[in-house]
């Protein structure tokens, strides 16, 4: 039982001195951009929100973009063959369409999920998740609140930003 208590302490002292640690370097909050986002110069954009039911989303979703959109999973990496997209055009959110991410900010991050330096202006939206322990900026779509991936700061310039976007939940449409 004292071994119990002990690693039950130790592990929450670590997620304290993690979440100090984040707090410290001034995470974002829901539905902040990450601190090290660039100010826009524009005002926010207003997108309104798509609500459906778990049952509507299983109708317009595949298995696998419901497990990541709605479940907030993960695809296998380098599954996605918007890993290779190289065209110009815009990529969508593949549960309602709102554009995310413009293919001139995609780049080749060597993840094994397309990447991108910045997202279209008020297009997405931010929560920090904690599964991995360590505290983590996830993002979602603006309008339908699906789940996309997450964003760090060891992205290039001129953002330093890498916006990690499972494929299987984006659509690309050509310019």
């Amino acid at each position: 039982m004292q071994r119990r208590q002990f690693l039950s302490n130790a592990l929450a002292s670590l997620a304290g001195a993690s979440v100090l640690r984040s707090a410290a370097a001034a995470e974002p909050a829901k539905g902040s951009a990450p601190a090290t986002a660039p100010a826009s110069a524009s005002a926010p954009i207003k997108i309104e929100k798509l609500v459906k039911t778990e049952e509507e989303w299983k109708k317009i979703l595949t298995p696998e973009q419901f497990y990541v959109l709605r479940k907030e999973g993960t695809e296998r990496p380098y599954s996605s063959a918007l890993n290779n997209e190289k065209r110009k055009g815009t990529f969508l959110c593949a549960g309602c369409d709102l554009p995310l991410f413009e293919s001139s900010t995609k780049f080749e991050s060597g993840t094994g999920w397309p990447s991108f330096y910045r997202a279209i202006d008020g297009r997405l939206e931010t929560t920090v998740d904690h599964k991995l322990i360590y505290p983590r900026t996830e993002y979602h779509c603006a309008r339908c609140g699906g789940h996309h991936g997450h964003v760090f700061d060891d992205g290039p310039k001129p953002t330093g930003l890498r916006y990690c976007n499972n494929g299987v939940v984006l659509k690309f449409v050509p310019a």
